[in-house]
């Protein structure tokens, strides 16, 4: 026999209040929207640069390590100085701790970050003939190194295709979605997954900048976002 639909009110949840819809899922990452998004990022910056200023492969290791909670602009302003000073291991080792802390008193955490920038040094030149190694284990073992500050590094000085996640990368990779995740190791584990290989190599940057100057936290500027129709965001202002 056919089930006639009722007219009676919805039944009420047990303490006399209606059941609650659940919220509404969020869509999940979508692998052709991914790569529409990287087509996008790739044509509109084909070359893209992180914005920290180095003049090798030491000298970026410690300006990634100096950015840690600051900004690439203060860090620059700290570093040019400081780089024209000491740009090797050998050199920054003697210029010693209470001067690289002069140097890079303006930025967040600085005593701690001039120890870690001396006892890498000496690190690099005990253990690796003063040249920066290029595995991420062996970076890893250097004070003041984590995994995303790794991975800055092989990315730029060695062209590996990783991604190092920062607060900006984190936040567009959860809002668009691209790669959802509670913390920053499954948001590139996620990335990893889903982007084109033949996007992989600039990926990280092209996400952090999109970050920083569009994709912001507080008021992301959807209005000139490139990919604003392949976000689902419901952050999304157009």
């Amino acid at each position: 026999m056919p089930v006639k639909k009722s007219n009676a009110p919805a039944q009420k949840a047990a303490g006399g209040h209606a059941p609650r819809r659940g919220r509404p899922r969020a869509r999940k990452p979508d692998p052709a929207a991914a790569r529409e998004i990287f087509a996008r990022f790739a044509q509109a910056s084909p070359e893209p640069r992180g914005e920290l200023e180095y003049v090798n492969t030491f000298t970026l290791l410690v300006a990634v390590v100096l950015s840690a909670q600051a900004t690439d602009t203060g860090v620059n302003k700290a570093t040019r100085a400081l780089f024209a000073a000491a740009d090797s291991p050998q050199k920054m080792l003697a210029l010693g701790e209470d001067r690289v802390r002069e140097y890079v008193k303006t930025i967040g955490l600085f005593r701690n970050k001039a120890k870690n920038v001396i006892l890498l040094s000496k690190r690099l030149i005990d253990e690796y003939g003063g040249e920066v190694p290029r595995s991420r284990e062996a970076l890893e073992t250097l004070p003041g190194v984590g995994r995303k500050t790794a991975n800055v590094v092989l990315n730029i000085a060695f062209g590996e295709e990783t991604i190092a996640v920062d607060t900006h990368l984190f936040r567009v990779s959860n809002r668009i979605p691209l790669a959802p995740g509670k913390n920053p190791l499954e948001v590139e584990r996620g990335l990893l997954k889903i982007i084109p290989k033949e996007f992989m190599r600039h990926a990280h940057h092209w996400l952090i900048l999109h970050g920083r100057y569009v994709c912001k936290a507080r008021k992301p500027e959807c209005e000139r976002c490139g990919i604003a129709d392949l976000c689902s965001s419901k952050e999304k202002r157009v």
